[in-house]
């Protein structure tokens, strides 16, 4: 059983771009179905985390307004945050499912069991991922992958609880 769900940013729960404002700010665009999933992933009990290699103030605030659990940026080696956190929930690596799309995502995809992919990747990274997802970074497929766990296990009744009643 999936406890926690550990998500890259850059290509994965944004579409990869990076734009500056006139005045040099970062500007990101998250997806609002990610957004609900993720909500609904932490309304169920189970944890997040966000461990990214860049650092992002944008990052900071939507991972607050979604209740993720942990929020890791500028991580260079991500396995090791990834062990630290398991470690402090008491979580087996054997628990817990990644996404990410890129090579800085790999150490940490070699260490768990559940790995997914955006549809767009780097094409090195499918040679490491249990699940390719059909949507793209950014457009969804962060929810797509959440999705696919609350269904397997039998959550997915529960999930729609959250929103219609």
């Amino acid at each position: 059983m999936i406890e926690l769900i550990v998500i890259d940013v850059d290509g994965t729960l944004t579409d990869g771009k990076i734009y500056y404002s006139s005045e040099g700010e970062e500007i990101k665009a998250f997806n609002i179905k990610d957004g609900l999933m993720i909500a609904s992933w932490n309304r169920l009990g189970k944890k997040s985390a966000i461990i990214t290699g860049r650092i992002s103030n944008m990052v900071e605030r939507r991972a607050k307004e979604l209740k993720i659990t942990y929020v890791e940026q500028g991580i260079r080696d991500k396995a090791a945050k990834l062990k630290e956190i398991c470690e402090k929930e008491n979580i087996s690596l054997s628990n817990v499912a990644v996404i990410g799309d890129d090579m800085n995502d790999f150490s940490m995809m070699k260490i768990v069991k559940r790995t997914f992919a955006p549809f767009d990747a780097n094409p090195y990274i499918y040679d490491y991922v249990s699940d390719p997802l059909t949507k793209k970074g950014g457009d969804g497929a962060v929810a797509e992958m959440i999705e696919i766990l609350l269904k397997e296990e039998n959550l997915y009744d529960k999930f729609l609880e959250l929103w219609v009643n």
